[in-house]
């Protein structure tokens, strides 16, 4: 049976990337894995150190609250690989659960909801490992590096 193992990591909305990325690295002691851009928003990627990024900030619109929009989740682990995540998938949907999107990271393979009270969740499986999904990130240029397509749905036979 598919489970989760761990929070992943947690992608906070700022209104100010570089201010966040100042306080996460100084205040905190984490450094920035790399700041890409989509549609003239930021969002960064910041690591205690082993990992692809601990932390990610993304801009949030000026028109948006900063607590629910935009990417903002907490992510949580999975064991496991795609096989395990589409069991999740597919529970998830069995219970009713408003899944907003599935993605392709190549560093990861996620699927994106939401909880009974609109708090978005990521699940995830862990496709490099942490050395290789480092600098995989550390070395995109763009957010089509780390944001591609991912079909979860089974697809039946006649």
């Amino acid at each position: 049976m598919a489970r989760i193992s761990k929070v992943g990591h947690v992608v906070l909305g700022v209104r100010d990337p570089q201010k966040s990325i100042k306080f996460y690295t100084e205040a905190l002691g984490m450094e920035t894995v790399n700041v890409l851009e989509l549609d003239g928003m930021k969002m960064a990627f910041l690591s205690f150190g082993e990992r692809d990024h601990d932390i990610a900030v993304i801009q949030v619109p000026d028109d948006q609250p900063v607590g629910s929009s935009g990417l903002s989740h907490t992510a949580l682990e999975i064991e496991g690989g795609e096989e395990q995540l589409k069991e999740l998938y597919q529970r998830l949907k069995e219970y009713g659960a408003k899944v907003e999107f599935t993605a392709d990271h190549v560093l990861t393979k996620s699927v994106y909801f939401f909880d009974p009270d609109g708090n978005r969740l990521e699940i995830f499986s862990q496709e490099m490992g942490q050395r290789q999904a480092k600098q995989y990130l550390h070395d995109a240029r763009g957010v089509g590096d780390v944001m591609r397509p991912l079909e979860l749905e089974s697809v039946q036979a006649d």
